[in-house]
């Protein structure tokens, strides 16, 4: 584990609730896309929170968290730093990172879940790698999609990359599918679902909603689920 005091170098706005922090890393930053780091910020008491790391290791001189701005006194406190303003970042946490035997995956994400796979799928362009891969993200309106402008550039990168939104509250039927992830959705949207690895990510109800799906009315292996128990939410 390392850990540093970190400037922040920019923050990013990437939804009406969800921010992006981007501090500045010099030198070679070690981390598998996927991990996660623990931000502690300077009061008394510390406040410190674990978040996943949503930029890629090809996205070279810094590392990037990304935050739900919800009340909490972590969230009232970060939301008020400013580019050049320190905090402290230890790192890399985690195994919920790319295996890449596996030359198909699938990820079922919601809201704030995206943050890791944003950086995985980030690697696999990047690399150029010839992973295939299936994305399910859910959320409730098409204001609360994080990271959409970058799953666009994605995908007209790499058509290896399949993105489907899910939206809960959308009357927007022709471009994004209605409604909850369930299984029917994922046998429309990933016809060769029983050839792949799963990745899950998202708030823990939806996690284990969407491993009971796989595992009870589609069959899918347990061993071919992949989760992590994550203290970010």
């Amino acid at each position: 584990m390392k850990e540093l005091e970190a400037k922040i170098k920019e923050i990013i706005p990437m939804t009406h609730n969800v921010t992006s922090f981007r501090v500045e890393a010099e030198g070679e930053i070690e981390f598998k896309a996927g991990q996660f780091l623990q931000v502690v910020l300077k009061t008394m008491p510390e406040l410190k929170r674990y978040l996943s790391i949503s930029n890629s290791p090809t996205e070279k001189g810094y590392l990037e968290f990304t935050k739900k701005i919800t009340e909490s006194d972590f969230c009232r406190t970060l939301k008020n730093l400013k580019p050049g303003d320190y905090l402290k970042i230890r790192y890399p946490f985690g195994k919920f990172t790319l295996d890449e035997s596996f030359y198909k995956i699938a990820f079922l994400s919601g809201g704030i879940g995206i943050t890791p796979i944003r950086s995985i799928a980030k690697y696999v362009v990047d690399k150029n790698l010839s992973t295939d891969i299936v994305l399910l993200y859910a959320n409730r309106t098409v204001e609360d999609i994080a990271f959409k402008y970058d799953f666009d550039q994605m995908r007209k990168q790499c058509p290896r990359l399949k993105v489907i939104h899910v939206l809960s509250e959308s009357r927007e039927a022709v471009e994004y599918k209605s409604g909850r992830i369930n299984a029917q959705i994922i046998k429309d949207s990933i016809s060769d679902y029983s050839e792949r690895k799963f990745y899950l990510c998202g708030p823990p109800a939806m996690v284990e909603a969407m491993k009971n799906i796989l595992v009870t009315e589609l069959a899918v292996a347990e061993t071919s689920i992949i989760t992590e128990n994550f203290q970010g939410y």
